[in-house]
């Protein structure tokens, strides 16, 4: 995920309007598309890490999903809907790379044998991956030194003492836990405005 860019210092940039950068990806506007792909990146990639693919094949999986997207987005009604679309799309790209790799019965004796049925998408898959993808997003809003703050505490294992990260982020000690207060204040009401539960 890469950090979001500040307007001016400590400030967060303001989120684009995604039904707007939908309609400019369909003017044929790169700018648009090279954001698009920025904001679900991660998104796309999470899930074939879900399915242990390796990394080659998870490019892979990347690629044909947003060759997909590049193909059907014109169909796309609501760009609410793109990111669980996505999900949909790499989870059967997965699916199929799966198959393909343990294949074991050989086609050429038996022409009328049926492909087998892709599996829906988990329904706890969906949430899971949606709720990271929120979790993405509204940690892309908090100041550079709030995201940092939030690492260092939480997504680091271990996570780092307090006396640390006050000497990377240029604080006393002392006020670590409350900035950090603040820091998750804002976290959880970025998460409620984007309906995390």
């Amino acid at each position: 995920m890469s950090p979001a860019k500040t307007q001016s210092a400590g400030k967060p940039a303001e989120a684009p309007n995604y039904a707007r950068l939908v309609k400019e990806c369909l003017s044929g506007n790169e700018a648009a598309w090279s954001q698009l792909i920025d904001k679900y990146k991660a998104l796309i990639y999470s899930i074939p890490i879900k399915y242990n693919l390796p990394p080659q094949e998870a490019a892979d999986v990347f690629q044909a999903t947003c060759v997909e997207l590049l193909v059907r987005l014109p169909e796309l009604r609501e760009p609410r809907a793109l990111p669980k679309w996505l999900m949909q799309v790499a989870h059967h790209e997965c699916y199929r790379v799966k198959r393909i790799g343990q294949r074991v019965v050989s086609r050429d004796s038996e022409e009328n044998m049926p492909e087998p049925e892709i599996p829906p998408i988990a329904e706890s898959l969906v949430v899971q991956t949606q709720e990271e993808q929120m979790l993405r997003e509204a940690m892309a809003t908090l100041t550079p030194q709030c995201r940092r703050l939030v690492e260092m505490l939480f997504f680091e294992s271990p996570s780092r003492p307090y006396a640390e990260v006050a000497t990377e982020l240029g604080l006393a000690v002392g006020s670590i836990g409350f900035t950090r207060q603040k820091c998750i204040e804002r976290l959880r009401q970025k998460l409620g405005e984007l309906g995390f539960n």
